[in-house]
């Protein structure tokens, strides 16, 4: 999973309730610490996949009604009793880290998509749950948001993700713009790299767009930081765009000028 993944998660944010804040917290630390099992520290493939299977026991301990070991796993329990948190979105993430630890390489968009369900997208379902929106419209919303974002993260850690031996361009793209992982490593982007990734900012464009309803469908402070999101991921993309998709030389980021214009976009939505 790309290094950056969690870096628009609300966590702390001033616009969260705080009747849920304790809830996103527990949230995410499960889904933090789930992540770096996969992905950091020098732990041998089998030894990740280990771990991740004992947070798994924990969350059937959970679904039993049982008491987990861990004081994140207990506190994560008392979010989901709480507020009553549907157990698949957890199962889906850590189906995701396991496979960052099993697979490194997509053949196809439509597989990268398939991970992004899991690896994203419960993390949107959740939130609309903590908020008490389970509209099937809205939970379809938020998974093009959050798809998009992923796609996004991926675009921006083309680099970061290949110095960990994973490419989440996928195979089908590279083979058709001729680019070769050589390419990648060596940050060249020459050739038909440019078009590649407007091929792929295009597509990360397109959901982002899809699902940018739900910022306006939605009331009061989530609304206002879906539509924030959504401007943010916009931004990126612009920047994306307007370096043809050079990400080796400088990797795309908000700036505080950024996060002002990602203000005004979400207060002036219609």
């Amino acid at each position: 999973m790309s290094v950056g993944h969690y870096e628009n998660f609300p966590v702390g944010s001033v616009l969260l309730p705080r009747a849920i804040r304790r809830a996103v917290h527990a949230i995410y630390r499960f889904a933090r610490t789930a992540d770096d099992l996969a992905d950091e520290g020098d732990l041998a493939p089998q030894a990740r996949l280990d771990a991740l299977a004992a947070l798994e026991a924990e969350l059937d301990i959970l679904r039993v009604g049982g008491t987990p070991a861990s004081a994140m796993m207990r506190a994560l329990g008392e979010a989901i009793a709480e507020h009553g948190l549907p157990y698949e979105p957890f199962y889906d993430l850590l189906s995701a880290f396991r496979q960052d630890v099993l697979k490194d390489r997509y053949e196809t968009f439509a597989e990268l998509v398939d991970y992004c369900r899991r690896s994203a997208n419960p993390i949107g379902r959740l939130m609309l749950h903590l908020y008490g929106e389970r509209d099937s419209r809205a939970l379809a919303l938020s998974d093009g948001i959050c798809t998009a974002l992923q796609l996004i993260n991926f675009l921006q850690d083309v680099q970061a993700d290949w110095q960990k031996g994973r490419i989440y361009l996928p195979q089908e793209d590279l083979v058709r713009f001729r680019v070769t992982e050589r390419q990648i490593a060596e940050g060249d982007t020459g050739g038909l790299w440019t078009a590649l990734m407007l091929k792929e900012i295009g597509r990360a464009r397109n959901m982002l767009q899809a699902g940018a309803p739900l910022g306006l469908r939605l009331r009061g402070r989530f609304g206002f930081e879906v539509r924030m999101i959504v401007a943010g991921g916009e931004r990126i993309l612009k920047k994306l765009h307007d370096s043809g998709g050079d990400v080796f030389r400088q990797r795309p980021v908000l700036t505080k000028s950024d996060w002002a214009y990602v203000v005004w976009r979400a207060l002036r939505a219609r």
